[in-house]
């Protein structure tokens, strides 16, 4: 029998995904890391982007995260983000009107409001993400 990780992605509010895969690809600080069974232990900063799990039989499904860190532990990986939706679940018609007033959002922001500007901006990537990520089908 192949060798498989239990892949779990979980966000402050709910567990978005659990499932056992063949392959992890995420997106580090470090560039992008692809994590297979029987993988050394590990915890690493995700920059904002898609996250891959391959399955046993090559099928590929994506998740949108908006940062967060991964951690390797055994057979098990954890990816804690923020934010995270599988792009089957992503409606791309609402991410982009969420995108269009964002980004209005954001020209009508003072830049003097450091917090809140870059609060806008992280909200900008995240509506990104997710028109960018939604439209991709599990293959």
């Amino acid at each position: 029998m192949e060798r498989t990780l239990l892949c779990e992605i979980v966000t402050p509010e709910r567990i978005v995904y659990t499932s056992e895969v063949k392959m992890v690809i995420v997106t580090t600080i470090d560039g992008e890391l692809g994590i297979l069974p029987l993988h050394a232990p590990l915890v690493s900063a995700l920059v904002p982007g898609e996250v891959r799990v391959r399955y046993g039989n090559d099928e590929v499904e994506w998740f949108a995260v908006s940062g967060g860190y991964v951690q390797v532990h055994e057979d098990k990986v954890i990816i804690l983000a923020d934010q995270a939706a599988a792009a089957s679940q992503i409606d791309v018609d609402r991410a982009r009107n969420a995108l269009d007033l964002t980004k209005q959002r954001l020209e009508d922001l003072p830049k003097e409001d450091k917090a809140e500007y870059d609060s806008c901006k992280a909200d900008l990537k995240w509506c990104e993400l997710q028109v960018q990520i939604g439209g991709k089908q599990r293959s």
